[in-house]
Parts: structure tokens; C-alpha cells; sequence
């Protein structure tokens, strides 16, 4: 079995499209500021082997998955930013729990963290060329997927 990112990314990036929440929807961390309203945007942050979790003949992946939500900071009115924010995160927090096995493509998202990092959300700001600033939340997602590499006989 090999890594499918394109298949991972594409889920994740299919359950932030279905909630209706984002004008933009990347699979890429961006470089110059995205538009106004709520963006979200997926890149690989990690990829390594899971060792409580493979087995004698195939080693076990962790793969994270990076997502931030984006909303320009000064959007009005302003004491709605973080409450856009905390919804949308929610939304794909929500989303993701209940397709945990990621449609059936890997053993689970790490929900709880039995293999590191748990699937989680901060929040801070950003800012980017030109001088918007942006009120972001960053999500990691831990997918473990059994048997990727296998292992010498």
C-alpha cells in the first residue's frame, strides 16, 4: 500500500466544502492573503511511522494534516470574527469525528491522541503582504493508515 494524499486531502477537504461555511476552499497553504470571509486551507505538516500500531511485516503511518481557517480580523462586526471562527471549527471537528475512518481510507483519525498529537484547534492571528490581518484557527489531523510501508523479511 502507498500513501494517497490526494485521496486524504480530498476528503477533508470535501467535508469543509459540504458545510457551506467557506467561499474558499484550498489544498494548499496559501501565500498571499485569501478573500474576505471564511477560507480554509489543507497541507501536510508530518509523515512518519506509527510504531505501537504496526505490525511484524508493515509499518503503520501518521499523517498530519494541517487545515486553517481564515477570516480577516477586522470583519464587521468584529465581536462576530471569533464566533465565525469557533462555528466553522466546530463544523469540521464535527465532520471529522463522524467520518473518523476518513471513508474508509485509513485506520482512524487520531480523535484522542493515542499516537501523539490528538485532533485539535488553536487560534491566533496572521498577517500577509499588503497588511491584512487575519483571525485564524490552525487544525491539526492525525491520520494513522495501516500497513503503508512494508518492512525486509
Amino acid at each position: 500500500m502507498a500513501l494517497d494524499l490526494t485521496t486524504y486531502r480530498d476528503v477533508l477537504t470535501s467535508h469543509a466544502q459540504a458545510t457551506g461555511l467557506f467561499g474558499t476552499v484550498l489544498s494548499h497553504e496559501p501565500v498571499s492573503a485569501p478573500d474576505s470571509g471564511l477560507t480554509a486551507a489543507f497541507w501536510v505538516s508530518r509523515i512518519g511511522p506509527t510504531p505501537t500500531g504496526s505490525g511484524l511485516t508493515a509499518t503503520t503511518a501518521r499523517l498530519e494534516i494541517m487545515a486553517r481557517v481564515f477570516e480577516p480580523a477586522d470583519t464587521e462586526p468584529q465581536d462576530s470574527v471569533d464566533m465565525d471562527l469557533v462555528g466553522a471549527v466546530d463544523a469540521l471537528l464535527t465532520a471529522y469525528s463522524g467520518d473518523f475512518e476518513v471513508g474508509g481510507n485509513a485506520r482512524m483519525i487520531d480523535l484522542l491522541g493515542a499516537y501523539g498529537t490528538a485532533l485539535q484547534a488553536t487560534f491566533g492571528y496572521t498577517s500577509f503582504a499588503g497588511g491584512t490581518t487575519f483571525r485564524i484557527a490552525t487544525l491539526t489531523i492525525p491520520l494513522i493508515i495501516n500497513d503503508v510501508w512494508g518492512q525486509a523479511a
